[in-house]
């Protein structure tokens, strides 16, 4: 058995795919496409920068999705590896999106947009400038949680991502997050401030569920072709008014993706195929499980790893 997994913010780079972009001409129609479908110059955005500019929430959160699915399309025409007979996909954060347009839950189109209004709405849910996200290194998330929970009077901060065994991404406002770092400091916990200018998944982002719970709603979604493992609940589901329902829970729920990989395994899944940009999602699942196997497929070269399957 083996599962595909899409990762999420923070695994962009101006460049990204440019090499497949130039050499397949089907992926160089995906992404004129995208920047038809947006009405901006996505690519360029993606292949020229500057950083900050693919940085920004709304820019970053749809050219994720568009190399990840390039990605995909590369693997289905160029190898004869039948990716699509995966027991699970699965998608962390925005990675869900990537893995509900490749199971043909929602079409290519629609996701782009989705996931510019969702990246757009997320950036200004908090004014910027006054949210933020800090990952704690070292500590499982109920001696977290107890951290959280007995200093509430003092600062109001929340679980955003259960990522591995000794990661856990905490969201807030900045000056909570402050008087967090300063207890996290006094106690010798490790912690590193992300390079995020907004609070996601978290109760901050209401304004945001208020402006994608419609967007989704009206979406048509089909039956999924795989069965996909929801950040929400970290179990998996094929129903699509539960996927709609969860993908709005999303904004504000906690990632729950140590369980989601937990989960997985326990079902049986030994391989686990990261397709996208990066290797972030694959550095994560060393952390929780280092006997299953990782395949990383960024490029043609990492197509060579089909055949050892």
């Amino acid at each position: 058995m083996f599962s595909v997994l899409f990762p999420g913010q923070g695994s962009q780079t101006v460049g990204m795919i440019k090499k497949l972009y130039d050499n397949f001409d089907y992926i160089k129609d995906l992404f004129e496409e995208a920047d038809d479908t947006l009405k901006i110059p996505l690519s360029k955005i993606i292949f020229d920068g500057p950083k900050e500019l693919l940085d920004e929430t709304e820019n970053t959160q749809p050219s994720i999705f568009l190399v990840s699915y390039a990605i995909f399309q590369l693997i289905k025409k160029e190898t004869t590896y039948d990716i699509q007979s995966a027991s699970y996909f699965a998608g962390h954060s925005l990675g869900e999106y990537s893995a509900l347009a490749c199971s043909d839950v929602i079409n290519f189109n629609d996701t782009l947009k989705l996931l510019k209004l969702r990246g757009n709405a997320m950036q200004n849910a908090v004014p910027k400038k006054e949210g933020g996200m800090v990952a704690v290194l070292g500590l499982e998330i109920n001696e977290l949680k107890d951290i959280i929970e007995s200093n509430k009077d003092k600062f109001n901060c929340f679980l955003a991502n259960d990522n591995s065994n000794g990661q856990v991404v905490i969201s807030g406002r900045i000056k909570d997050l402050e008087k967090l770092i300063d207890k996290l400091k006094n106690l010798n916990i490790k912690n590193i401030k992300l390079p995020v200018s907004a609070p996601f998944h978290c109760p901050l982002m209401e304004p945001a569920t208020k402006v994608m719970r419609e967007k989704i709603l009206e979406t048509k979604f089909s039956e999924p072709r795989n069965l996909i493992v929801s950040n929400v609940t970290a179990t998996p589901t094929n129903n699509t008014d539960e996927i709609k329902k969860l993908l709005i829970d999303q904004i504000e729920k906690p990632v729950l993706w140590r369980e989601s990989i937990v989960n997985m395994i326990s079902s049986g899944s030994q391989t686990f195929i990261e397709i996208g940009p990066g290797k972030v999602l694959s550095g994560l699942l060393k952390r929780i499980d280092r006997n299953v196997k990782i395949i990383q497929v960024n490029n043609v070269e990492d197509l060579s790893n089909f055949k050892n399957l």
